[in-house]
């Protein structure tokens, strides 16, 4: 049976593989109750990691450090997850006003593969540490891990094209408005079209890291299926491939280059090849201005 201080302190919620942690607010003890509570489960001789680590957490609110830390010791003689344990002691360790030991203690937690890099951030004890050389470098080497895509060659090739813009003909024509934007911390580029006619389309765009290549899957409403991959070249992102349309069951060759411009625009120009590459006929040119 759950002692008062499991159903009053409330849950501490660790997911390793996403990395939040998450609190529920807790019900504050004063040192008395603190130490009650620490004889009372040393008496009944408790073996359950998650009463003794309630209240490390308890005992740390309410100031009683060393009882913080005993208990934390114990819960992690019963087996608590190291993780959750080296997070307590370091908040234990600053409050103790021990910045040093407590980045230490992280960068320990870190180096055995804990990449959670939200966790700390989003914890008002441990973040406090902010501003610190040594806290705000492990931060960065965490954030390296955690979030790679924001941080590895290749995935800002087509940063260019990210955005929101109105898209003309060569002749001037409005065509219809484009937005792309970053997503997943850099992993992902989403485009969602709107035609000037009201039709619409989507693709995802991203840098398999696994070939070096970066590829877009398009889709419309219409039924328009587009799968191409390539990579930047001087001349901007050129991606080939086919493209499938759905109403009547055809597919063929098809590849897209969009170039930055000195002015600030971007070209997109799509082609298509009926005969296997061949010849290509031009399927869509469209230049991108930012809106205002």
């Amino acid at each position: 049976m759950k002692s008062p201080i499991t159903l009053t302190i409330g849950v501490i919620v660790l997911a390793i593989a996403a990395g939040p942690l998450i609190y529920f607010d807790s019900i504050a003890m004063d040192a008395k109750s603190v130490s009650s509570e620490f004889a009372r489960l040393e008496k009944a001789g408790s073996e359950d990691p998650q009463e003794w680590f309630d209240l490390a957490a308890a005992a740390r609110e309410a100031g009683e450090l060393e009882i913080a830390g005993n208990s934390l010791d114990i819960a992690s003689g019963y087996g608590l997850s190291p993780v959750l344990a080296s997070l307590e002691k370091a908040r234990i360790l600053v409050i103790s006003d021990e910045p040093d030991a407590a980045t230490a203690e992280l960068r320990d937690v870190f180096a055995s593969g804990f990449t959670g890099v939200s966790v700390l951030l989003n914890d008002p004890l441990i973040n406090s540490m902010a501003g610190r050389e040594d806290y705000d470098e492990l931060v960065a080497e965490m954030s390296v891990q955690a979030f790679p895509c924001e941080h590895q060659e290749g995935f800002r090739d087509f940063d260019f094209w990210i955005g929101e813009w109105d898209v003309h003909l060569a002749n001037g024509t409005y065509a219809g408005t484009n937005v792309i934007e970053p997503a997943e911390r850099g992993c992902v580029i989403t485009e969602r079209w709107i035609g000037a006619s009201g039709g619409t389309g989507m693709s995802i765009n991203y840098f398999d890291k696994s070939s070096g290549e970066w590829v877009q899957v398009w889709n419309a409403a219409a039924g328009s299926q587009i799968v191409i991959r390539g990579g930047l070249r001087d001349d901007g992102m050129a991606l080939e491939g086919y493209i499938h349309y759905v109403a009547n069951g055809t597919t063929a060759a098809f590849r897209g280059l969009w170039t930055p411009l000195p002015d600030g625009r971007v070209r997109q120009y799509f082609e298509q090849s009926n005969d296997d590459g061949e010849t290509w006929t031009p399927w869509f040119e469209g230049f991108y201005s930012r809106r205002p």
